[in-house]
């Protein structure tokens, strides 16, 4: 057998039994479908397979690579569907794998699903069920011998479901153990064999289609949900193929460094085509200093309590873009990260290439920035020795920013809950930063919370690099800076296991 799962049982959050005691077996160039009603633990039961969902007791075992497509299309809209997958492949395939050997494998993919005529075109402007197949193509790029969906057919016409069958039992007269979670009923009249739990989490039954309708004394496979709903799965006799604990999900781990460069090229491909991310991060620092011009005039920088605010300005403007540039790198991915982890991805390398690819965009950003106000006469004249402390100390709060906007991104659920974490970020970072209300004049709790402002060590080191006070090294800014984006990238690092936990490391 390619897949044993012997009294397979799962724990929700809430302590709630959401797999009880299932076991199956599904043998090599099978077409398996689970059926069963909402909330009866088809995708649980998918995802423990898969090693994405830890069991409270019982054993699963694969046997061969095994590829797991969950219901979602997770796959980067923005790149070509060949783009798209070749880098795929270069996360999954060895390292050191030829790129003509990956091209292969990409191009065989694709033609295994018919999608060698999109090859070129954007995921985005693919048809719903081009870009089930898509995603489904990711993980044919490794040939694996175990093949796991989620609701492959759900929101497709029924042509396109007719077609994508006809695909899954391609893939399994070629020798892969396909097993497909569905509620139509149709999809599970062309597979060799059915797996049906029931409304508590237990497999009713697994076994022949055919005889599948003998075991529940029904005509149609429609007829079983309504056995389920009438019995409350009482008096339905249970067939189990029995299989014996033996073993773990195999994983796969390519190389940190060579994770983290991939994923760095891949970062820099997507922003490069998204047209509205490249508009909103050459369009912020913009109009940042349209504002800075608006707000003080020429030779503003000689009147100390107009160079005070300008240096807090360039602080909050470079921990501003920072936050806004990592707020929604995460959120956006977490259907990917997470099905990437089956393959072996390291978080670790994720975050990084999220930092490697960001920081040498906001160093450009934050350098501009100063240029464009010094040009125009809202900084003072001075060489070096002045603005190189000063874009450090800017660039590390920026990079603070960075890392705080991808432990948010980290932690909420969708783009919205960021969008609306923005403003609640950025108000502690003006309040209690010491040039709105000097920390002298703070009450204690105010002066607490001002030492985790990272926009209070950005300003002070900005305004120290400018001679307007604050007689402090530029190292201890910097070390403070440096360990709030640390404590930030760590706390991300922790938030990701925790989303993304289960067997797989």
């Amino acid at each position: 057998m390619a897949v044993e799962v012997a009294d397979a049982t799962a724990i929700a959050g809430d302590g709630s039994t959401i797999l009880r005691g299932a076991s199956l077996s599904a043998a090599p160039g099978e077409l398996v479908a689970i059926l069963g009603p909402s909330g009866s633990g088809k995708s649980t039961l998918l995802e423990a397979i898969a090693g994405l969902r830890p069991l409270a007791d019982g054993s699963i075992r694969v046997d061969g690579d095994l590829a797991y497509v969950p219901q979602d299309d997770i796959v980067h809209w923005e790149l070509p569907l060949r783009r798209t997958l070749r880098y795929a492949a270069a996360l999954r395939l060895p390292a050191g794998t030829p790129a003509a050997e990956i091209d292969r494998a990409v191009a065989d993919a694709m033609a295994a699903l018919d999608l060698s005529h999109r090859a070129d075109v954007r995921v985005r402007d693919l048809s719903g069920g081009e870009r089930k197949r898509a995603s489904i193509a990711v993980e044919l790029l490794t040939d694996p011998s175990v093949l796991l969906l989620d609701e492959p057919t759900s929101g497709l016409d029924p042509l396109a479901r007719a077609g994508l069958l006809r695909r899954l039992r391609g893939l399994a007269e070629a020798g892969a153990t396909v097993l497909l979670s569905t509620h139509v009923t149709r999809d599970a009249e062309s597979c060799d064999a059915v797996v049906v739990l029931g409304a508590d989490g237990q497999v009713l039954y697994a076994g022949d289609v055919e005889a599948a309708l003998a075991s529940f004394g029904v005509r149609t496979l429609d007829e079983i949900y309504e056995r389920i709903a009438a019995s409350g799965n009482g008096g339905i006799a249970r067939r189990r193929n029995e299989a014996p604990a033996r073993g773990d999900v195999p994983a796969r781990r390519p190389g940190f460094l060579r994770q983290c460069l991939l994923l760095t090229r891949r970062n820099a491909a997507v922003m490069r085509s998204s047209r509205l991310t490249l508009a909103i991060m050459a369009g912020s620092p913009l109009a940042v200093v349209l504002m800075f011009l608006v707000l003080f005039r020429a030779g503003a920088i000689a009147h100390p309590a107009s160079a005070l605010m300008i240096a807090f300005w360039i602080a909050f403007g470079a921990f501003f873009f920072g936050l806004t540039y990592g707020l929604l790198q995460i959120v956006t991915e977490v259907g990917i990260v997470r099905r990437e982890r089956v393959t072996g991805l390291r978080i670790g390398a994720y975050l990084a290439s999220k930092v490697v690819t960001l920081v040498p965009v906001l160093a450009v950003v934050v350098a501009a920035m100063l240029g464009a106000l010094r040009a125009l006469d809202r900084l003072p004249s001075a060489g070096w020795d002045v603005y190189g402390p000063v874009s450090i100390t800017a660039l590390l709060c920026g990079v603070a920013g960075l890392a705080l906007g991808l432990l948010t991104s980290a932690a909420v659920r969708d783009p919205a809950q960021a969008t609306l974490a923005l403003p609640m970020l950025c108000f502690p970072q003006v309040l209690f930063s010491g040039a709105m209300v000097p920390l002298a004049s703070m009450a204690g709790a105010g002066r607490a919370i001002a030492i985790g402002v990272s926009t209070r060590w950005g300003f002070e080191g900005i305004a120290h690099g400018l001679g307007l006070g604050f007689a402090r090294q530029p190292w201890i800014d910097w070390t403070i800076l440096g360990a709030f984006a640390v404590t930030c990238l760590a706390a991300a690092y922790g938030v990701l296991r925790v989303r993304l936990s289960g067997p797989v490391r």
